[in-house]
């Protein structure tokens, strides 16, 4: 209940302003410049991340090459690397001559399991010597049992662009790793 005053109302107060909800335009561009300092900061790590996604999948694949020679040579079969660019993943087949009818069949060992490429890094083209160069469908690079491979490049790429080189070399088997786009006789002289 109010009380009349000797100039009105007195229990009424005056309009009071409510209160609204929202950012000024100040604290929107103080939140804008820390996101943006954020931002700054973190990119350079993301970048750093795609390229370190890149040479660790480098690395898994020229162990899993690496292991192939070894692996063919000691079992005396032949293995087959089999690049599917289509789909960006790369297996093992392996035939035994020894059996009645020699074919390929999955190698399900060790180092035969299917590898399928994260979404971050893909094949952009194989080459393997005698066969050419192949940047869509299904190429593959033998392993012979006498200690040979078919010489082959490889190209991987990450979503920034990087590229990293594998070259396997025919006698040795090794597999060299180079950062950059590079061909397949630059790589075998080094």
């Amino acid at each position: 209940m109010t009380v009349a005053g000797p100039h009105g109302w007195s229990g009424l107060r005056p309009a009071q302003r409510s209160e609204q909800s929202g950012f000024t335009l100040l604290e929107l561009a103080i939140v804008i410049f820390i996101m943006a300092l954020m931002f700054t900061v973190a990119i350079p790590y993301m970048g750093a991340y795609r390229k370190a996604k890149l040479k660790s999948e480098a690395r898994r694949l020229a162990g899993r090459a690496s292991f192939l020679f070894e692996e063919a040579a000691a079992q005396k079969v032949l293995l087959r690397l089999v690049f599917d660019l289509d789909r960006q993943a790369y297996g093992v087949l392996r035939l035994d001559p020894m059996t009645p009818a020699p074919e390929f069949i999955p190698d399900n060992g060790t180092g035969g399991k299917p590898v399928q490429l994260p979404e971050s890094v893909s094949i952009r083209d194989v080459t393997v010597a005698d066969l050419g160069s192949f940047t869509e469908g299904r190429i593959g690079c033998q392993f012979y049992p006498s200690g040979y491979v078919d010489a082959t490049l490889i190209h991987l790429v990450d979503l920034s662009g990087h590229v990293m080189s594998l070259a396997i070399n025919p006698a040795t088997g090794r597999v060299i790793i180079v950062e950059g786009d590079v061909g397949l006789d630059a790589m075998l002289t080094q």
